[in-house]
C-alpha cells in the first residue's frame, strides 16, 4: 500500500507491484483481495493494454496508509535504532544500501524521500 500511495495517481500494474514487492503476481493476487473486502485497494483492467491489471489505492486505503505511518516509524525506532550506537547506524546504513544495490533491478521500487517538516 505505501508504494501506490506514493505512485502517480495511487496506480500500478499489479506486475509492478509484484516486482517492488519481491512476490509472485499469484501471491500479491491473494493479498489484494484481501485488501479490496477492506475497500483499500481496487483493480481494473489496465485502459491503454488490457494484459495488465491496474492496481488503485482507494481513498479509504490512503487514509490507512497515514494512520499506519507513525506508529509504524516509532515500533521501527523502537525495535531497531534506539539499541544502536551512531556509528551502528551508520554501519546499518551503508550494509543496508549495499546489499539493496545488489539485489534491486534498474526498475523497481524507490522510496520516496522523507518529507521535511
Amino acid at each position: 500500500m505505501f508504494a501506490l500511495a506514493h505512485a502517480e495517481d495511487r496506480t500500478l500494474r499489479m506486475s509492478t507491484l509484484a516486482g517492488y514487492s519481491n512476490s509472485t503476481l499469484s501471491r500479491l493476487s491473494r493479498a489484494v483481495a484481501r485488501l479490496e473486502t477492506k475497500n483499500w485497494i481496487r483493480r481494473t483492467p489496465d485502459p491503454t493494454d488490457g494484459r495488465f491489471t491496474l492496481a488503485i489505492l482507494t481513498d479509504a486505503g490512503e487514509q490507512k496508509v497515514e494512520q499506519a505511518a507513525p506508529g509504524h516509524e516509532a515500533t521501527v525506532n523502537r525495535l531497531v535504532f534506539d539499541s544502536l550506537t551512531t556509528a551502528q547506524t551508520r554501519q546499518l546504513r551503508d550494509i543496508s544500501r549495499r546489499i539493496t544495490t545488489a539485489i534491486r533491478t534498474q526498475d523497481s521500487w524507490t522510496p520516496p524521500p522523507k518529507a521535511t517538516e
